[in-house]
């Protein structure tokens, strides 16, 4: 019954979405094993349109999510083939489900795999080997632009969810997220079989040696390799992504010289086009569509003439444009922030949030992470108050807390989190970052916190908090040390 359940899925996808049995064009599913790297077997639905003449056909290989299989782009593909006549195929990436082989976390057989299925489907499903694209969500983002890289026969790229910088993500400034690290290897175990590599990074990390884990990431990390990558690129992601958080996405864009598109809209992880995944409508796939229809058929539909940037305020709003991602701020304003000494290791109701819960319920529902500022213990936390915003105006960009800082204890982690709060007090946050520091000795911390558009209300004001713990990372901070803020700290927003 288990394997047959594709099967079941695929025939209720056909159901929907075919047209009539009169009707041409049209499009075929089938259930296929194709040999990936090394002949490992591969389970993947192969979606072939009808009705179009003999071919070839623009092809296009979508790798599937960590812990999903083959059936996840199945919905997507039928529309593709159907509506735009491209061989499709949606497969369960090596190591998961129905697959063989191990998870070597997008390792090079992973990598490789994509290529043999490029292979296979020039070969085997009348796929035109000089019109090739991949894409995916999350795990298969990774490897599309890793495929890229490696693979000059990829012509165009939709990576949706991805990660650029493995350990920027997982890592930032030597802070474990470890949320996002202990789902990760919690659906690892539970849909597939983790490899070796999987195994001694995990053996690691409950072992506190993280830093262990480093050096498998410049290999599996795109921007390691960005200099390979010759296809047009089109990036989708959250602002809210807890595994993958954008500013790892949006260096990654700017050091791109192919041409991109790049989309940033309200959401937590692969939430802002999961939809579209099915085959419902969705105006993320929608680019998608248009991105290969330009640059794998040569359609004249205009999206190499808009700017490459699209972004969507993270609390509301329509889409907005700019030529560069630096383009989104037109300005930037300094708010000087006053000295300050806290108590570290004692948790403050300044929390980020639940990784893929908190980030779903802003991009679905516009129910942001809240505190309620008079409420947040002063001994514990530093929060300092920018002016209030008598018209309404918008955050847009990356937006720095430049700290002069003097920890009590040899390892101290700090949290900054920016809100926007009302005349009551009330916040919503609007981004965060952690960071944490190595020794006693006074410096000066730049801290980028994660890009952002949000906009604020008139009447309401900005506030900053620094605090020393958050549930969603592993921090380093002593109980009973402290931690000095110098008067020459200051914050930096960028405005649009």
């Amino acid at each position: 019954m288990r394997r047959s359940l594709p099967l079941l899925l695929a025939a209720l996808v056909a159901l929907v979405l075919a047209p009539p049995a009169q009707a041409a064009p049209g499009f075929a599913v089938g259930y296929r094993t194709i040999p990936g790297q090394g002949g490992t077997p591969l389970k993947a639905f192969v979606v072939e349109p009808t009705g179009r003449g003999s071919g070839p056909f623009p092809l296009l290989v979508l790798p599937s999510s960590w812990g999903v299989n083959n059936i996840e782009y199945v919905g997507a593909a039928a529309r593709l083939a159907y509506e735009s006549g491209y061989v499709v195929i949606s497969y369960t990436s090596r190591g998961f489900h129905d697959s063989a082989g191990e998870i070597d976390v997008a390792g090079p057989d992973t990598v490789a795999d994509v290529s043999r299925v490029i292979d296979w489907g020039v070969a085997q499903a009348r796929g035109d080997a000089s019109r090739v694209g991949v894409g995916g969500i999350s795990y298969g983002a990774g490897q599309s632009l890793l495929a890229a890289a490696a693979d000059p026969r990829v012509k165009a790229v939709a990576a949706l969810s991805t990660w650029t910088d493995l350990a920027r993500s997982l890592y930032p400034n030597e802070t474990v997220s470890g949320q996002a690290v202990d789902l990760l290897l919690t659906a690892g175990k539970l849909t597939g079989r983790p490899g070796p590599v999987l195994r001694d990074a995990e053996a690691a990390y409950r072992e506190e040696r993280f830093e262990d884990v480093l050096p498998i990431s410049p290999p599996r990390s795109p921007m390691s390799r960005i200099g390979s990558i010759q296809a047009a690129v089109m990036i989708g992601n959250a602002w809210n992504d807890g595994l993958f958080p954008p500013s790892q996405i949006t260096d990654f864009f700017t050091a791109l010289t192919t041409p991109k598109r790049l989309m940033l809209s309200p959401g937590d992880h692969a939430t802002a086009e999961l939809f579209g995944a099915a085959g419902l409508p969705n105006e993320i796939w929608d680019s998608v569509g248009r991105w290969f229809d330009h640059h794998l058929k040569g359609v004249a539909n205009g999206i190499d003439r808009e700017h490459p940037v699209q972004v969507k305020p993270n609390n509301g709003g329509s889409w907005r444009s700019h030529p560069t991602w630096a383009a989104a701020t037109a300005r930037t304003d300094t708010v000087p922030l006053a000295a300050d000494r806290i108590g570290a290791g004692w948790p403050t109701i300044a929390e980020s949030g639940t990784v893929l819960v908190s980030g779903a319920l802003q991009g679905f529902l516009r129910l942001p992470v809240g505190v309620s500022t008079p409420l947040i213990d002063r001994g514990a936390a530093a929060v300092w108050r920018g002016p209030v915003q008598w018209s309404a105006t918008t955050v847009s960009g990356t937006p720095r807390a430049h700290l002069t800082v003097t920890p009590s204890a040899a390892r101290t982690t700090l949290f900054a989190y920016l809100y926007e709060v009302n005349a009551l007090g009330l916040g919503a946050l609007i981004t965060h970052k952690p960071v944490t520091l190595t020794g006693t000795h006074t410096r000066a911390v730049d801290l980028d916190l994660e890009p952002t558009v949000w906009n604020v209300g008139a009447g309401n004001r900005l506030v900053l908090v620094v605090d020393t713990v958050d549930a969603r990372y592993q921090g380093s901070s002593a109980l009973g040390s402290s931690v000095a803020f110098g008067a020459d700290s200051w914050l930096a927003v960028p405005r649009s």
